[in-house]
């Protein structure tokens, strides 16, 4: 999907999910309830990053605004580079990040086939154990221009989010099956169900 009419509103090509909070909202630092993710963008998805660019250049310019006419020089940007701010962590090797949030439940589902129609369809994700921090998904994102309290930049808006892959749990939770997997047992518990009884 070519986007080069500085539209503010951008659909990804295949990213990952990190501090997802899409299903239950958190209180951000004004005391607002937010449904939030920050999406991790590989370096090498050059066209997802060139309609973020365009997007953020069309905020700008909507931005001018309430920035008294002109864009100021030392304005906030939503895509940050991985490797320069996260350089410790692996998972944001060779990424951009930014974070998306709305005030609204962004739509949550997965892809189930085209319809007779050619379109795509898709089925909504209610299980909030589905789509977490770690998985694989294509978002859609509207960026916009915001002047708070004397912060001015461009933000990321949430949407919607369609899950597309499983992908290693992020967030510090550690896997069941990791952490015991060495550790011996006194007992053979798989056939003896009266032994979690005595």
């Amino acid at each position: 999907m070519k986007q080069d009419n500085q539209t503010t509103k951008v659909i990804t090509g295949v990213v990952r999910l990190s501090y997802a909070h899409i299903f239950t909202p958190q209180t951000d630092d004004n005391g607002v309830d937010k449904f939030s993710t920050a999406l991790l963008i590989p370096k090498s998805d050059t066209e997802t990053l060139r309609k973020i660019k365009l997007a953020v250049d069309a905020a700008k310019e909507t931005g001018k605004s309430k920035w008294g006419g002109k864009i100021p020089h030392n304005i906030k940007l939503p895509l940050r580079d991985g490797d320069v701010e996260r350089p410790d962590d692996e998972v944001y090797a060779s990424h951009y990040f930014l974070n998306a949030t709305s005030k609204n439940k962004p739509g949550v589902a997965k892809p189930i086939g085209k319809g007779a129609d050619g379109k795509m369809k898709f089925q909504e994700i209610t299980d909030t154990t589905e789509v977490y921090s770690g998985c694989y998904a294509k978002v859609s994102l509207n960026f916009y221009a915001f002047d708070a309290k004397g912060n001015r930049g461009v933000a990321a808006g949430l949407n919607n989010i369609v899950k597309v892959q499983d992908g290693e749990f992020l967030g510090g939770r550690a896997n069941l099956q990791d952490d015991f997997a060495e550790v011996e047992f006194d007992q053979d518990y798989s056939d003896d169900d009266e032994a979690f009884m005595n």
